[in-house]
């Protein structure tokens, strides 16, 4: 059942990955906060809607946001107890969203409405879909898309490939690791519902050759689906777990420039994200908990952690144990595609897959010189864009150029920065650039209104 990827993604690197931090972690649930602090901005898409007021009451699996548009998530209450406040407050990125501060009344109550389904194998895939939205399933393995968008795919666009995501190629985090590890069977009962909904016959489950005991656990228990099940051992490569270039390694097919994953038939899910699946047609269960790994040298004790969604992370590092006072610079996510934050209060969403503390000796000062035109980030480059020569459009402000360049194929993996001798910051004029050509594109859209 397990074969080796046939095909070779282009560009990548080899940083060191430092999971020995926190892989033989087992999985443990931290305490529960005094508050809990739920942004209704943990998904790709329009930020959710609050349904709540402050002084309400709210019951586990609540539903307290609602979704403001096609591309959205519901949110819902993590536990049970009193609605402090309805605020804003910043997010991981640094954007500002309504916030709401929930009270922990110590009996996790659940929501008497949540109502499972143990003969989905009978149901409408329609329906299913609605299950999976009503619980709020975005994608726990990278921006959060709106899970029932993706199982949802235009009339002509058929899936006929499903690849399960257990790559989990970032440096330091281990939590998908560990899910695949300890908790195979939600993964795979949510590999079957995702088949049952798209009539998908090929599944192909990615895992990263540098954990082989999550290969051997996975193909056990993948034994019981139905189809043509394989397991890919992917080579040990950032970006291995990129979804274009995991398709490319799995398939030897390209999505192409502006398209999307379903216009070549595969849908790309993560291993979370399957498992979430499960609890929300099974169990009825919406996403309010997830896991997440909270690591780094100056870490007491790195862990991986089931925490609710809208833990502060400063309860998550008491938890393991408190930082040293070699701790120099917290990031949320891992080192490649994850960012920096200013505080410990800020609190996990849907898409926190791991808390990262680095010491003062990992970290230097910033600064950047001139292009050498040495190359190197073209080499590391996954999509094939010529980093440098973006750069340099992006910091001259032709946007226009940058664009025509292919500037929106980035996936702000990080490769180039990671080349670059002369540290240059291309990952942020990416962003900068493809943020201002989609500015430009929507008044384009505007004026001819």
């Amino acid at each position: 059942m397990t074969t080796k990827a046939t095909y070779t993604v282009p560009g990548g690197i080899h940083p060191k990955y430092h999971k020995e931090l926190a892989r033989d972690r087992e999985l443990e649930t931290p305490t529960m906060p005094v508050l809990l602090k739920v942004s209704m901005s943990q998904h790709l898409g329009a930020p959710a809607q609050p349904t709540v007021a402050k002084g309400n009451t709210v019951l586990r699996g609540q539903r307290i946001g609602e979704p403001a548009g096609f591309i959205s998530a519901a949110v819902h209450a993590p536990t049970s107890g009193i609605v402090k406040a309805v605020n804003t407050a910043p997010t991981a990125t640094g954007a500002v969203a309504a916030s709401i501060d929930i009270e922990p009344d110590g009996e996790d109550k659940v929501d008497p409405g949540l109502q499972g389904n143990a003969n989905w194998q009978q149901t409408n895939p329609e329906d299913l879909i609605s299950a999976v939205a009503d619980c709020g399933i975005a994608g726990m393995g990278g921006a959060g898309f709106p899970t029932h968008v993706k199982l949802s795919p235009p009339p002509g666009k058929t899936i006929d490939t499903l690849i399960v995501n257990g790559a989990e190629c970032e440096p330091y985090l281990t939590a998908d690791y560990r899910l695949m590890l300890e908790q195979p069977e939600r993964i795979v009962e949510g590999i079957s519902i995702i088949q049952h909904i798209l009539g998908v016959k090929t599944v192909r489950i990615a895992i990263e050759d540098n954990k082989p005991e999550a290969i051997k656990e996975m193909e056990r228990a993948a034994s019981k689906l139905h189809g043509d099940i394989k397991i890919v051992e992917l080579n040990t490569e950032y970006p291995q777990g990129a979804e274009k270039q995991q398709i490319y390694a799995v398939t030897g097919q390209e999505v192409p420039s502006g398209g999307l994953p379903m216009d070549i038939g595969a849908l790309v899910e993560n291993v979370g994200t399957a498992a979430a699946i499960r609890d929300a047609v099974i169990d009825g269960k919406p996403l309010t908990e997830r896991v997440t790994t909270i690591t780094g040298v100056p870490l007491q004790r790195p862990s991986n952690v089931v925490a609710r969604i809208g833990t502060p992370i400063s309860h998550l590092v008491e938890f393991c144990g408190g930082v040293n006072n070699s701790a120099c610079k917290l990031i949320c996510g891992g080192p490649m595609m994850g960012f920096a934050i200013a505080s410990e209060e800020l609190a996990t969403t849907k898409t926190t897959s791991g808390i990262l503390f680095l010491a003062k000796s990992q970290v230097t000062a910033f600064s950047s010189t001139p292009c050498i035109s040495c190359g190197r980030c073209v080499e590391g480059c996954p999509m094939r864009l010529v980093p440098s020569e973006l750069s340099q459009f992006i910091e001259a402000e032709d946007y226009e150029a940058a664009e025509a360049m292919n500037l929106l194929d980035c996936i702000e993996c990080g490769c180039c920065a990671f080349q670059c001798p002369a540290t240059r910051p291309l990952v942020q004029h990416m962003r900068r650039g493809k943020a201002e050509a989609m500015l430009r594109r929507k008044r384009e859209q505007a004026e001819k209104k």
